[in-house]
């Protein structure tokens, strides 16, 4: 056989070979148990369901016990574990706790519930454990499930670490917002308006309070009693006397030892109140400035 005749022969043989592998492969990827769209298999609704009964039967006594959480009693419970994982990870405790409040429904949706799944968190290709499955950005959605709250609190942390977040830990831990904005920026949610959502609740709850160091923390609840003091047992004249009156708006002036924060409290509105009250962007006051309290 001349050269030319091998060589085409030899180019029949791969071609041959080529087609042979492509069909194996392709049937092969067909009929695989379990094939993966995304982090996790797709399985049916009969699987999904089966798997489901089997993580509510074994978690059934505490389902049964379950007591509901308000927002309060929620924060109480997980604001130390927010804290303790600010200290191991960097990650803003008020950024925690936001997203637990708002990913679980205060501990109270079913991925908390049943899974101890506070924060959504899907399951991976690495992910090891048992699952739950769930509607949401797709069909039987697979999430994770821990044997405890505090472990979900954990591996958000751990789940942060990931490449995808790394330019969130060169913000300052007190920058709430930056990491608010560059969770969504990074992909954590789908959700266009996660941002502003997890601003407000930060805000409307006065979560970065637990961004600080613990001696200020404490700072900050006393000044919490003495304004309540305050609010019991001064009138209404004494109130009107720290008040500037003008045609249009009613005014205080700022002193040495305010926040926005204690002076919310004194005159019982929100730092969010106060901030739109004056047009404010951020919380930087100065001593004689004056803030509008009222209209």
């Amino acid at each position: 056989m001349n050269h030319a005749k091998l060589t085409a022969f030899a180019l029949r043989q791969n071609i041959t070979c080529l087609f042979i592998a492509i069909v194996f492969f392709s049937s092969c990827s067909v009929h695989k148990k379990g094939i993966t769209h995304g982090p996790a298999p797709i399985i049916s609704d009969s699987e999904a369901h089966k798997n489901n009964a089997i993580i509510q039967k074994a978690r059934s006594e505490a389902i049964a016990n379950y007591v509901p959480f308000t927002v309060a009693s929620y924060i109480d419970r997980f604001k130390t574990i927010a804290i303790q994982e600010m200290n191991l990870y960097g990650i803003p405790a008020s950024i925690t706790l936001a997203q637990g409040l708002f990913e679980s429904g205060y501990g109270n949706g079913d991925l908390a519930r049943i899974a101890n799944n506070h924060f959504g968190i899907k399951c991976t290709s690495d992910w090891k454990g048992k699952s739950y499955y769930k509607d949401d950005d797709q069909q039987n959605d697979c999430f994770r499930v821990y044997d405890k709250a505090e472990d979900s609190y954990r591996d958000h942390s751990e789940f942060l670490k990931r490449k995808r977040y790394a330019a969130l830990f060169e913000l300052d831990k007190n920058d709430y917002q930056g990491w608010a904005n560059g969770l969504k920026q990074a992909g954590y949610a789908t959700n266009p308006k996660y941002p502003q959502l997890l601003i407000g609740v930060i805000e409307k709850y006065h979560l970065d309070q637990y961004d600080r160091p613990e001696g200020e923390i404490q700072k900050i609840k006393r000044e919490d009693r003495v304004l309540a003091q305050i609010g019991q047992n001064i009138g209404k004249s004494i109130k009107d006397s720290l008040v500037q009156s003008t045609p249009t708006n009613k005014l205080y002036t700022i002193k040495t030892g305010d926040t926005l924060y204690n002076i919310s409290k004194r005159f019982g509105l929100t730092v969010d109140e106060l901030k739109a009250l004056n047009n404010m962007e951020d919380n930087g006051i100065k001593i004689g400035q004056a803030l509008v309290i009222a209209k």
